[in-house]
């Protein structure tokens, strides 16, 4: 019969011992009896099959017991063997059949018990959680998580006693739920699909209509496979791509690949409220940052002065701008600094963001140098951004004796927000002595220090943030020696972004 067959099927060998006779027990002993909420007769089960059982009895725990055994988890799906290795997509050998509890509810309470049992609902992409019953106008079948509810038992008491309160009795019915390609989740197909044991990976950063991922060694054979999963499992991308390389730390961007769909790299993102643009293969955009952009504009105030030295293509420099701060923002790739100024337009911020192409160092020197004196004679804040974590606590070297003696009395000192990377144990003493060491004055006590993310296993990122000491920015000689420099670009140049 065809419920047995079914039964069979997803049942584990080593359960089959101990379930087939009780199968055939339940059958000869079941007493069976015409209610509306009692027991309805299982000959209906096995005319058809897949229709929910009209039979109202409670599901035996073995009977639903025999999922977990047989490896199904909370997702309820057990992939077939045959997808094993797979690289080229096939989704017709993903579907199956699965056997899931349902309860029997009278419509006229169902939205009301659908609320009251949302966490034990059977939740799946596609899958309608509330069903017809065969025969019946006046009732429908509510689908069930099998890993919340594996018998009567398995209720809270506060769900018990909303269904006492509806009228609908602790009884189980089993429905048997056709799941296709198209009701899985990345990560069941791709568990599915991968090599047994080994990691799978199904998260991805999204840039626009950008999906970009950081496969393993041993995903790379399927990446192509991957990258259609990820692509049909979220709606609105149409381009993944892998990181072949790490980050350059002069460009901050990286080699790629595109492992499916349309290979148009130019995306448009919006961002705490603003709108960007850029091709995401020749700049760096990181969608982790966007908490920590927002936290650092929160300290700025209107008419504040902003120094972006390695703005990118402008996360600090247009919201700064968009909160009325006058903004000087560079970067040393030519790409950033061409979708920069075109984001300044984009946003309408270009009367307040004078943009430049150099390296760092370079910027600190000259344009931050020459424009700071008369920044700091006023009383609004100045702010200098280093968001090149990588590098950035090196370059610190460039505050070193950078004004003269003669720029030292009542001024407003700039406040510095330097981003690194730390590996140490003791992540914040770390970037605090480096930048100290950079800045060749100890910053113990004189700076705060917060974690921005924590990059990958033992690696953080941190911000060190501190008011340039007098010390530091009025030294009677520079010590600067084997700075560190970004390489040169093919041509430099300070511009306005406005035309």
């Amino acid at each position: 019969m065809l419920i047995f067959k079914s039964y069979f099927k997803e049942t584990s060998t080593i359960c089959l011992c101990r379930i087939v006779p009780s199968i055939f027990s339940r059958l000869q002993t079941q007493t069976c009896v015409k209610s509306r909420y009692r027991y309805r007769t299982l000959c209906s089960v096995v005319l058809q099959p897949d229709r929910a059982s009209t039979c109202s009895e409670s599901v035996s725990k073995p009977m639903l017991e025999q999922h977990q055994h047989s490896g199904m988890d909370p997702s309820l799906y057990t992939a077939p063997p045959e997808v094993r290795g797979m690289t080229c997509l096939d989704k017709e050998v993903f579907s199956q059949t699965v056997i899931v509890p349902a309860l029997r509810v009278p419509k006229e309470v169902l939205n009301k018990l659908v609320k009251s049992l949302k966490k034990v609902a059977l939740q799946r992409p596609g899958i309608r959680r509330v069903v017809e019953v065969e025969g019946s106008d006046d009732e429908r079948l509510l689908l069930l998580d099998p890993a919340s509810v594996s018998s009567p038992s398995s209720f809270s008491d506060a769900e018990a006693e909303a269904l006492q309160s509806f009228g609908v009795p602790q009884e189980l019915q089993r429905y048997e739920l056709r799941l296709t390609y198209d009701n899985l989740k990345s990560e069941e197909v791709l568990r599915a699909v991968l090599p047994e044991g080994q990691d799978v990976t199904s998260g991805f950063s999204r840039v626009g209509h950008i999906a970009h991922m950081n496969l393993r060694e041993h995903q790379l054979p399927y990446r192509n496979l991957i990258g259609q999963v990820i692509m049909d499992k979220n709606p609105g991308v149409t381009c993944v791509v892998n990181k072949t390389n790490t980050i350059d730390s002069a460009y901050r961007n990286f080699k790629m690949e595109v492992m499916a769909g349309e290979e148009n790299m130019v995306a448009k993102v919006r961002e705490n409220g603003v709108t960007y643009e850029f091709d995401f293969s020749r700049v760096y955009w990181n969608p982790r940052l966007s908490t920590e952009h927002e936290r650092v504009v929160a300290l700025l105030k209107r008419g504040d002065t902003v120094l972006d030295v390695f703005a990118g293509v402008g996360p600090f420099a247009i919201p700064a701008a968009r909160r009325g701060c006058t903004v000087l923002a560079n970067d040393l790739n030519p790409e950033s600094h061409r979708w920069l100024q075109h984001n300044c337009k984009l946003n309408k911020v270009e009367r307040k963001v004078t943009t430049f192409n150099l390296d760092g160092r370079a910027f600190i020197q000259g344009p931050l140098k020459q424009q700071l004196p008369v920044m700091m004679k006023g009383t609004v804040s100045v702010h200098v951004v280093m968001n090149l974590p990588a590098l950035a606590l090196e370059f610190l070297d460039a505050f070193r004796g950078l004004l003269d003696q003669g720029h030292s009395c009542d001024v407003n000192l700039p406040q510095v927000h330097c981003y690194g990377f730390s590996k140490e144990d003791d992540p914040q003493k770390d970037v605090v002595e480096r930048a100290s060491a950079s800045l060749g004055f100890s910053l113990e006590g004189l700076c705060s220090v917060h974690l921005v993310r924590n990059v990958a296993p033992n690696k953080e990122m941190m911000c060190v943030s501190f008011t340039i000491p007098k010390e530091v920015l009025f030294s009677r000689e520079s010590t600067q020696t084997e700075a560190i420099e970004e390489p040169a670009p093919k041509r430099q140049k300070c511009a306005e972004t406005t035309n």
